[in-house]
């Protein structure tokens, strides 16, 4: 499946508004200057989104927008009928998912997240032969959108690694600059650091942190 990536004359750090719930937060992320949207198919999450909801909302983004799916420990044959029906170009995978089961989706890009602890497995994580890695900060009660920062200097060296690096967890537009010039992630995914409440965003916190993130503040 083709993705279309902006074009710019100066490669930047991407960018990931995560937690989607309706057309308006949507909208207020793509004006803002994001890359990409995440919908959370996950049922538990405070989060969740029908899957003909944002069918409904991807219709009316712009195309070059990239849409990503979240899913968690689900199964295969649900993730392809959603990513069909919402016409998904990458599929994120947040739970338990193995090696195997990420190559089960042909035509698709897929994300494997890593829930950073106090330490990496970096021979676990290059099993996963996937488009990209995503790091977040692990705890216990919460699968994502913690707002909690794990210990950078844990991914600062991984070796071997040539897939895209997402980073994600307690970003925000006070330290995502240092997140950047520190670890240089091809992209930053950000979710509840620039919400009013779990599923309703702050417009002018997307706004303050995707101009963190391009360096205009």
């Amino acid at each position: 499946m083709h993705v279309a990536y902006r074009v710019s004359c100066v490669e930047m750090t991407k960018i990931k508004i995560c937690g989607i719930t309706n057309l308006e937060d949507a909208l207020a992320s793509v004006f803002a200057g994001c890359d990409s949207l995440g919908f959370m198919f996950y049922r538990k999450s405070p989060r969740f989104i029908l899957p003909q909801k944002a069918k409904n909302i991807i219709k009316i983004i712009p195309k070059d927008i990239i849409k990503m799916g979240v899913f968690v420990d689900a199964n295969k044959k649900n993730i392809k009928q959603i990513a069909k029906l919402c016409k998904l170009d990458i599929l994120q995978f947040h739970g338990q998912e193995s090696p195997e089961f990420c190559r089960r989706f042909k035509g698709y890009k897929v994300i494997k997240v890593f829930r950073v602890k106090d330490k990496i497995d970096l021979e676990q994580i290059k099993k996963y032969k996937v488009f990209a890695y995503l790091f977040d900060t692990f705890v216990d009660s919460k699968l994502g959108g913690t707002g909690k920062k794990f210990n950078w200097r844990l991914i600062k060296h991984l070796q071997g690694i040539k897939q895209p690096i997402f980073l994600s967890g307690g970003l925000n537009c006070r330290n995502v600059k240092k997140a950047i010039r520190y670890l240089h992630p091809d992209w930053v995914d950000v979710c509840s650091s620039v919400e009013l409440l779990p599923g309703k965003k702050n417009h002018k916190k997307i706004r303050d942190f995707v101009r963190a993130v391009k360096g205009k503040v």
